[in-house]
């Protein structure tokens, strides 16, 4: 490995690490609760679902620099993703409070991990789906 792959790498990981902070805050603006805030206090069930989220972002944006020929291609096509997970969540869950009346983010707000597992566990097999499709 020479230099240039070095840089390219910590170039392409931090490009990566830029867009996982900026998808997650923009993730944060659509929950009815502050993330931080609740993490802050040791709400472990915020924390778990923000755990889940996280690893699920990371795992399609480590998909989509594995299978793309350019950066931008895979900030991009990460961005895309972000997007189709955010509405298949809401679909969902949304689904769950109609159907089921089990209202996920009210529940992980207060502190119940079932809720906050089962929340998490959509992105994450939201995540596997979709890196499948690249």
């Amino acid at each position: 490995m020479d230099w240039i792959e070095v840089l390219g790498m910590l170039v392409w990981t931090g490009a990566g690490g830029l867009l996982l902070c900026v998808l997650m805050w923009i993730d944060s603006l659509f929950t009815k609760y502050k993330d931080m805030e609740e993490m802050k206090k040791g709400n472990m069930a915020v924390t778990t679902r923000f755990v889940l989220k996280l690893f699920a972002q990371g795992y399609i944006l480590s998909q989509s620099i594995d299978h793309a020929q350019t950066l931008w291609t895979a900030l991009l096509v990460s961005v895309i993703s972000f997007v189709i997970l955010f509405v298949l969540e809401r679909i969902v869950e949304q689904i769950f409070r109609i159907a089921g009346g089990l209202n996920l983010e009210e529940g992980t707000q207060q502190g119940k991990v079932p809720h906050a597992l089962l929340a998490g566990s959509f992105h994450v097999v939201g995540a596997m789906i979709i890196a499948a499709c690249l």
